[in-house]
């Protein structure tokens, strides 16, 4: 019975050492793909206060930091209230894009908004987020 259980422990254990070593070779692949997608300069603005009924401009900017130029394929706004804008042509390997929200507050309060967009270089689509407090009019 003592050989069992240490025979079951030595398989438990040698079993676990080539899970992490699996696990380690998937977390490599993951790195190397995130290196080659590209950069955002903030995927979070927060934009203070800002007038109510007055369109403003929150700018998301990024770069290309593939090897390949990269396209937007889609951005969209997560309600009625925001409007968007972004680079139409392909960004060049080290250049730089934008995508532009457009967000005109019909109520006072704190908000907190989102645009998502999809790239060439991806299928997982990015949320960019834009947070802040709307002062209604006097």
């Amino acid at each position: 019975m003592k050989t069992l259980k240490i025979s079951l422990l030595a398989l438990v254990l040698s079993t676990a050492a080539m899970s992490f070593t699996h696990l380690d070779s998937i977390q490599s692949t993951v790195n190397h793909v995130l290196e080659d997608l590209i950069t955002w300069k903030s995927d979070t603005i927060s934009v203070g206060e800002i007038p109510q009924g007055t369109p403003y401009t929150i700018k998301f900017e990024f770069t290309n930091t593939t090897d390949k130029p990269v396209v937007i394929t889609n951005v969209k706004a997560q309600c009625g209230c925001t409007a968007t804008d972004y680079s139409k042509d392909p960004i060049k390997p080290k250049k730089s894009g934008y995508v532009n929200a457009i967000y005109n507050a019909a109520s006072a309060g704190a908000f907190t908004k989102t645009v998502t967009v999809i790239t060439s270089d991806s299928e997982t689509p990015k949320k960019l987020t834009f947070k802040g407090t709307v002062v209604a009019k006097k």
